[in-house]
């Protein structure tokens, strides 16, 4: 199977319906909107989405994550708000939602910015197609 790039975009995993905007707030180039108020789930659009992250740290509820591929590999990048922080090329073991081990995978960055709220932006490189299940990580005991 041929593999093909894909830009990072932001995905909303976002599952409840409560007054809640700062994803929709913080986003500067308005991917994402509310329709019908603001306690309704938010939707993506896209064709706007450019992958910052922004969106991910602004997320209370931590459901916002940017997954994205390269030549031959995925990457995920997701909250983290935990000491100690990774480092970049720290080898950890890629985790789905309910912290079983996917797949290991390599930290590319560790991104704290005064923008993203207190919240670190970390992304992981990940095998191909583990992006779309990868969405935190755990040391590895053999560190």
């Amino acid at each position: 199977m041929e593999k093909k790039e894909s830009r990072p975009i932001a995905v909303i995993e976002c599952c409840e319906e409560i007054p809640c905007n700062p994803c929709m707030s913080a986003c500067p180039h308005h991917a994402i909107v509310i329709e019908g108020g603001i306690h309704h789930i938010p939707q993506l659009k896209p064709e706007l989405c450019v992958g910052c992250g922004i969106c991910v740290a602004r997320c209370s509820g931590q459901a916002i994550f940017v997954v994205g591929q390269e030549q031959d590999y995925g990457v995920v990048s997701f909250p983290y708000e935990m000491l100690p922080l990774p480092e970049k090329g720290m080898i950890v073991d890629g985790t789905d939602r309910e912290g079983q081990t996917v797949c290991q995978g390599e930290i590319l960055k560790v991104m704290i910015a005064k923008n993203f709220d207190h919240t670190t932006v970390v992304t992981l490189k990940v095998p191909l197609g583990k992006e779309d299940t990868v969405r935190g990580f755990r040391f590895r005991e053999d560190r």
